[in-house]
């Protein structure tokens, strides 16, 4: 399936900004279950100061906001040809060692709540069934809610909330998995809503690492395996990690961010 994504986000301060740094993960990287064929990201307002590949392998992008400004936006557009692999990324490693995606974060620090989820897994017959259950159970006690949660909410209070997004429900699973002995990560990407072109934010799933296949796919807020309709950005532990634009800046002027954002055949 070949996918045309358009994502720009604007950013507006009410003084101008002496100093502002964001880090950007919005160029997706060919592999087995995508191929790059045309991409770019333009940045009005401020210029790209460096690029290179994260120990992840993420592409990043360091963006710095001209000085005096008051208004940034970066864009990012292309075309992206993807492949439907059930999920499977297979056995594809990076700097990162497993053992890295076994850590916890702040965002995924298990609490009693994350631990009865673990428990799913670990009573499995099979690894694979195991997480599978997980996800739908996790999906259960905390269904898709816009609004409860925020960028930094962690995935035990997102349990003790009752609901949470894509981005909880990838923080929530990988910190299950992880307490199971799994290494998993979280994946920032695009995907195709049929009959919706605009959309109000990019997507967050999860992948886990079993020995027999390598990375498998999770997007718990859907209830399936990612398929063609999935574009992915970046990885890491944790929403921080691998977020598609985080950054900072100097002074006290306050921020409002648009995100405009188009994923279609």
């Amino acid at each position: 399936m070949q996918l045309q994504i358009s994502h720009t986000t604007h950013y507006s301060y009410d003084q101008p900004v002496d100093y502002a740094l964001q880090r950007v993960h919005l160029r997706p990287l060919s592999s087995n279950i995508q191929d790059v064929s045309s991409w770019q990201v333009i940045v009005d307002g401020g210029q790209i100061e460096a690029r290179y590949l994260d120990h992840y392998g993420n592409h990043c992008d360091l963006v710095s906001i001209d000085a005096g400004a008051q208004k940034l936006s970066i864009t990012a557009t292309g075309s992206v040809t993807t492949h439907d692999t059930s999920g499977i990324i297979g056995k594809v490693y990076g700097r990162a060692p497993l053992w890295h995606f076994l850590q916890s974060t702040t965002l995924t620090t298990a609490g009693p709540k994350v631990r009865a989820l673990s428990e799913i897994v670990t009573r499995s017959e099979d690894i694979l069934s195991g997480l599978h259950a997980l996800s739908a159970a996790l999906l259960e006690a905390a269904p898709y809610k816009i609004g409860e949660t925020d960028a930094n909410t962690r995935a035990e209070d997102a349990l003790v909330i009752g609901s949470g997004v894509c981005q909880d429900h990838a923080h929530i699973f990988a910190a299950a998995a992880r307490l199971a002995g799994v290494p998993t990560r979280y994946v920032s990407g695009y995907l195709m809503i049929n009959e919706q072109v605009d959309q109000d934010a990019s997507h967050a799933w999860a992948e886990a690492h079993l020995d027999e296949l390598g990375w498998v796919g999770f997007d718990v807020s859907n209830g399936v395996a990612p398929d063609e309709k999935y574009v992915r950005l970046a990885v890491g532990r944790d929403a921080h990690d691998a977020a598609p634009i985080k950054g900072m800046r100097l002074g006290s002027s306050d921020e409002t961010m648009i995100v405009s954002l188009q994923v279609q055949q």
